[in-house]
């Protein structure tokens, strides 16, 4: 194990991360570039103590968890993180837990596509990028903290007044099927990951519904190729819905498209417009 090397390459890496790509505010007092120490610890899932050690080189050798959450929390590449391991005396291997570096290319796909509304998620529906359409659809998730930009957690505990339902969406019970059946899968493949297990726990703590479809031990299914999102503003927008997966990081790519010269499509472009003026230009980055 490298300490100085180590303690000097996450320094660097943390300082390269801008506190809004992670979801918590910058604010004119931050004396420090890029992250905090106890705000990498946090994403982490570790202790501020015993990272603030690591940066100081003099912490004992890192279990390939926390090198896996720290690859996590300060975005790493696949070179930075096998790097990291190395630094750290441990030969990387599989990832650790759920990736949320999205490649470059899917990041400009995602620009390149004005008149659909996509977005990129992780193994367990965290959302890790979309284009200005999908925040005008959906909701802004820059403005939001990480934790709260996964769809199964707002699926399944997020107060909504009766008869309301996640973004008005019109098949509220097939994704809530589908995202508990993908969940078990995402469990089996990362079973010592405390991000994935804790939102297990956290889930069947919480929400009835989620306990008895996790206790049906599916690990299959069919999301709908169809659906319709109801919309303060602009009413009902009907679209197909194409899911891409990204094997080699376990994520998906999730493209919202109304057919051509219909109603929804109409409305999809007056949405374009009525999101990209309502939205903070500064706000609308994807997250790395």
């Amino acid at each position: 194990m490298d300490r100085r090397e180590l303690a000097a390459f996450l320094r660097s890496r943390r300082e390269r991360i801008g506190p809004g790509e992670v979801g918590l505010p910058g604010g004119p007092r931050r004396r420090t570039p890029g992250l905090r120490r106890e705000e990498v610890a946090q994403l982490a899932y570790i202790s501020a103590e015993y990272y603030a050690r690591l940066e100081q080189a003099r912490a004992p050798r890192p279990s390939r968890e926390v090198l896996g959450g720290l690859a996590r929390a300060l975005r790493l590449s696949d070179a930075e993180r096998d790097h990291l391991h190395h630094l750290a005396g441990a030969p990387p291997g599989p990832p650790c837990g759920p990736v949320r570096e999205v490649r470059q290319s899917l990041l400009d796909l995602l620009c390149r596509l004005p008149r659909a509304a996509a977005i990129v998620t992780s193994a367990t529906f965290e959302i890790l990028a979309w284009n200005d359409l999908a925040a005008a659809l959906m909701e802004d998730f820059s403005a939001l903290p990480p934790r709260e930009r996964n769809l199964v957690r707002k699926a399944f505990l997020d107060p909504l007044p009766p008869g309301e339902r996640l973004y008005g969406v019109s098949d509220p019970d097939t994704f809530a099927r589908v995202s508990a059946q993908r969940l078990r899968g995402a469990a089996a493949r990362y079973p010592d990951t405390p991000e994935v297990s804790g939102l297990v726990a956290e889930l069947l703590a919480g929400s009835e519904e989620f306990g008895r479809l996790w206790e049906s031990h599916d690990v299959a299914a069919q999301p709908s190729q169809v659906k319709t999102f109801r919309h303060p503003l602009v009413g009902d927008i009907t679209v197909n819905c194409d899911v891409l997966d990204v094997p080699d990081r376990d994520q998906q790519v999730v493209i919202y498209t109304a057919a051509p010269g219909s109603p929804s499509e109409e409305a999809l472009r007056l949405l374009s417009v009525i999101g990209t003026q309502r939205m903070d230009p500064q706000q609308v980055d994807f997250p790395a």
